[in-house]
């Protein structure tokens, strides 16, 4: 699979050829606190207002919790009102997985991290310019690189 990656200041350092995280339960479990491994691994959802990352401000990259791939960058993060950490497009388009999600009655879009599938959040079309798009995420999936210099 095809990967972009970047540095901490939000630089694009190239591509690269990766092979698919795949842990066991148990693995993730060592790997990951259990908020994480319920939010991330388990499709679990943080209660809103409650992650750490919702009102963090600071210019930096966010990652995955789970292996650290670039996902989204702090420039195209904006406050939703929500109460959780909210990004008008992903850090590059080949670093996260949208997928159809028919759970708890309704029909939304999953996102993911394309390198562990690791659940991100969920995806909405009433974001801001420029993309109109609104990838809700929860705190407990990502983890926070910057500040930048």
């Amino acid at each position: 699979m095809k990967i972009v990656e970047f540095d901490d200041k939000g630089r694009r350092t190239g591509e690269a050829q990766m092979e698919k995280v795949v842990k066991t339960d148990e693995e993730w479990r060592r790997r990951l606190s259990p908020d994480e491994f319920e939010v991330a691994r388990k499709q679990g959802t943080e209660r809103p207002f409650t992650g750490q990352l919702n009102k963090n401000h600071a210019d930096g990259v966010y990652r995955c919790a789970c292996c650290g791939t670039a996902l989204f960058d702090s420039k195209t993060k904006f406050d939703s009102g929500t109460g959780w950490p909210s990004f008008f497009a992903p850090i590059a388009a080949e670093n996260v997985v949208e997928k159809v999600d028919g759970s708890h009655g309704m029909v939304r879009v999953e996102i993911l991290c394309a390198r562990c599938d690791a659940h991100l959040g969920h995806v909405f079309d009433d974001g801001p310019a420029p993309t109109g798009r609104r990838y809700c995420t929860n705190s407990a999936s990502l983890s926070f690189n910057g500040p930048r210099s």
